[in-house]
């Protein structure tokens, strides 16, 4: 593969963006004709109840570069981005919004990384300016995921990258795309990034991404690239019995050398009753740990991620 050449597959993910495509395809031809990149322009519509098919098909007609698709319902930004990657056949693919929220430099930038060697180009945001409290969610999720799960993700996150046709293959072939997104696969492939920094353009277009859909997403992106929950619930049990364990050992002592007393406090006779509860609470909870550890190692195998990757020299 000659990557000073190589075909760029863009995925544009298009959601009631009927007044956009016409717009936003024809900045694409101009910036990639300008810079004289190869290109394939995907419109992918997840289930628009406006004309945004129609459009992209009317588009698709007069650009030979443009190809349409459409799901069949709307199932979401991560899904529609794995749609996309089934169907692309470019030599990297990026990911674009209909709004431009990563600007089309920034895109010219990523494929220019690529063609020196960069397998994996991700782009994240200098700063946010969504809200005082739509930004600390958001910074604080990013945290709990580097603090919690087995991907690092850069400084302010990031759910836009440019991949080599090797890790899409991968994605495409050997990952399952359910309950989880192409970010948090990729950055768990193991191969080194290459991080590009950006301002993002603002824009005049209400935000669709609603709250549920972003608790949604937070919820299938945390659980799947963490375990941290369940290994919790087996420590959380086998403290609870120790410690019951513990103060019932104490209360024996305190019953045959110290008169019932601990430290001049009277030992009262429901303290066996509240005992035995609290290490039968920590036995049963020891326990769902255990099985918690056997459940997730059954998700981890039908997720279906690679046990080990044997990567491709790069060709001269």
């Amino acid at each position: 593969m000659d990557k000073q050449s190589g075909l760029l597959s863009i995925i544009l993910l298009s959601y009631q963006s009927a007044d956009k495509l016409a717009t936003v395809s024809s900045l694409i031809k101009e910036v990639l004709k300008t810079e004289t990149i190869p290109y394939e322009l995907l419109i992918m519509d997840d289930g628009s109840t406006d004309a945004s098919y129609s459009v992209a098909k009317s588009l698709e007609k007069i650009d030979k570069n443009i190809k349409a698709y459409r799901l069949s319902r709307n199932y979401g930004a991560q899904y529609s981005q794995f749609a996309g990657l089934s169907v692309a056949k470019g030599d990297c693919i990026i990911f674009l919004p209909d709004d431009l929220q990563r600007p089309l430099s920034l895109v010219v930038d990523m494929y220019r990384q690529w063609q020196n060697g960069h397998k994996l180009v991700i782009a994240h945001r200098n700063s946010r300016n969504d809200g005082i409290i739509s930004d600390w969610f958001s910074g604080f999720f990013y945290k709990l995921m580097n603090r919690f799960s087995h991907v690092n993700f850069p400084p302010g996150g990031a759910d836009g990258f440019l991949a080599d046709r090797e890790l899409i293959d991968i994605l495409n072939t050997r990952i399952s795309p359910i309950n989880t997104t192409p970010i948090i696969e990729i950055l768990n492939l193991g191969f080194e990034p290459k991080f590009l920094p950006f301002d993002r353009p603002t824009v005049k277009s209400k935000s669709r991404w609603t709250f549920r859909k972003k608790w949604n997403l937070a919820l299938n992106s945390f659980f799947s690239a963490s375990s941290s929950p369940l290994k919790f619930i087996s420590w959380l049990g086998l403290t609870m019995f120790t410690i019951s364990i513990l103060l019932f050992c104490l209360f024996i002592f305190s019953k045959l050398f110290l008169h019932s007393t601990i430290l001049g406090f009277p030992v009262s006779g429901w303290t066996t009753i509240v005992l035995l509860i609290i290490g039968f609470n920590g036995l049963v909870l020891f326990c769902l740990g255990i099985i918690a550890e056997y459940i997730w190692r059954i998700f981890e195998e039908i997720k279906g991620r690679p046990t080990f990757i044997i990567r491709k020299d790069n060709e001269k």
